[in-house]
């Protein structure tokens, strides 16, 4: 949906999908045993600057950030893809800053 596959005028190399607004992130689930095995990984670019991040740490502290990490990692990593991931918002519980924009709801 962010990226506009579902349209009939779906062209890669244009930016043709939805604003997209999840809420409840909190509620995020992984199977097996990821909460416990999952890192994540940020680098500084300084030495001795990458920090290593439990997925269960990620979720108590920042659990927009798991969501917003696994979709960057779909979207192209080009100027296309960096313009895609400013149009996904991503809140914590039901409420939302978008009501004015009548959102339509989404089922999965």
């Amino acid at each position: 949906m962010l990226r506009g596959k579902n349209k009939p005028y779906f062209t890669p190399h244009t930016d043709c999908g939805d604003y997209i607004i999840v809420v409840n992130c909190e509620k995020v689930r992984f199977t097996g045993d990821k909460w416990n095995q999952k890192e994540y990984l940020d680098y500084s670019g300084y030495p001795g600057g990458q920090r290593v991040t439990p997925a269960l740490t990620m979720l108590n502290s920042h659990p927009d950030r798991i969501i917003k990490r696994a979709v960057k990692g779909m979207l192209p990593k080009t100027k296309l893809g960096r313009a895609m991931i400013k149009k996904l918002h991503i809140f914590k519980g039901p409420d939302h800053t978008f009501q004015a924009q009548k959102p339509k709801t989404l089922s999965l």
